[in-house]
């Protein structure tokens, strides 16, 4: 079979550290599997953990959970401290120091395949990267089910861990957006665009009012929003007004055009469509819903307005 040579403990576990824990999932995976979580754990670094690696058998997805260090990858050094992230490949000069009086404690994943490399770009964290995370919570409990779960002996241990490992890549995308590097000036609008929409979809109706208020161009607000939310600004006002009106018809019910009015939405018809379009179901099937009735859709064609 076409797999990657089994590599001795010493290669890949650091001894100086302390309270870690392991798991080990598939440490001999075949060179053409998309992708293969192959052994993680939880490192609490001594005060004088070095590593200084040219090459390794695997992709690695590092997390800093407590105190302080650096890290060089390739030749670029980033400042580590709680909630950065940070990946590379194997044969990416890699250099880890702690700093001796704050020892980090953090998490780490290796993983294998031809899709790790695209994967982890796209959850803004590519090889050789390293990014601050807003949201360390979030991150940390999904990294403590996967310890937990990479522990356990069951026959679907590796199955439970692949589907917990790709909800923390969606968490490190999602929760990329929150915090902005400083040399991404373009994500910093973009967040100051979201930010309004956020606050004001009530009362936007355009794409031009968006640009507007922001006090930009129409087209870089596009740009922007491909780029960092992969929507066009307007879907995203719309699904924004949706959830709006949504939450409203449960806590409050009422007629759906004095709904459609209060986001927007002039034509009562034109809004059950939209409302529909994103929720897969009318506004007056969701009042059902609040009522105690059951929620099902309606054949195409069929609108029903109170």
């Amino acid at each position: 079979m076409d797999k990657i040579d089994r590599p001795d403990a010493a290669r890949l576990l650091s001894q100086q550290v302390t309270g870690a824990r392991y798991f080990f999932l598939n440490l001999a995976p075949r060179r053409r599997d998309p992708l293969t979580l192959t052994l993680g754990g939880r490192e609490h670094c001594n005060p004088d953990y070095v590593i200084a690696r040219r090459e390794f058998p695997f992709y690695v997805l590092e997390y800093v959970l407590a105190g302080q260090g650096s890290v060089r990858l390739g030749r670029r050094r980033h400042t580590l401290r709680p909630g950065m992230v940070f990946a590379y490949g194997p044969t990416t000069d890699c250099e880890i120091h702690t700093d001796p009086h704050h020892p980090m404690v953090k998490y780490f994943l290796g993983l294998a395949g031809e899709g790790v490399a695209p994967r982890l770009r796209r959850c803004g964290v590519g090889p050789g990267s390293a990014r601050q995370l807003a949201a360390h919570a979030e991150v940390t409990s999904v990294l403590e089910d996967l310890l937990r779960e990479g522990q356990r002996s069951g026959a679907l241990a590796r199955r439970i861990c692949a589907a917990l490992f790709e909800l923390l890549l969606l968490k490190i995308e999602d929760i990329s957006t929150l915090a902005p590097h400083p040399s991404e000036p373009a994500r910093e609008a973009f967040l100051r665009c979201k930010a309004l929409i956020d606050a004001g979809a009530e009362r936007l109706g355009s794409l031009e009012e968006i640009a507007r208020v922001a006090g930009v161009e129409t087209s870089s607000v596009c740009r922007w929003f491909r780029r960092f939310q992969g929507s066009t600004p307007y879907q995203y006002l719309l699904r924004r007004k949706m959830n709006l009106a949504a939450e409203h018809l449960i806590e409050h019910g009422g007629l759906v055009k004095e709904v459609a009015q209060r986001v927007g939405f002039a034509d009562p018809y034109h809004f059950s469509r939209a409302f529909k379009s994103v929720h897969g179901v009318a506004p007056r099937e969701l009042l059902q819903y609040r009522h105690g009735g059951d929620v099902r859709p309606r054949p195409a064609g069929v609108e029903t307005v109170e």
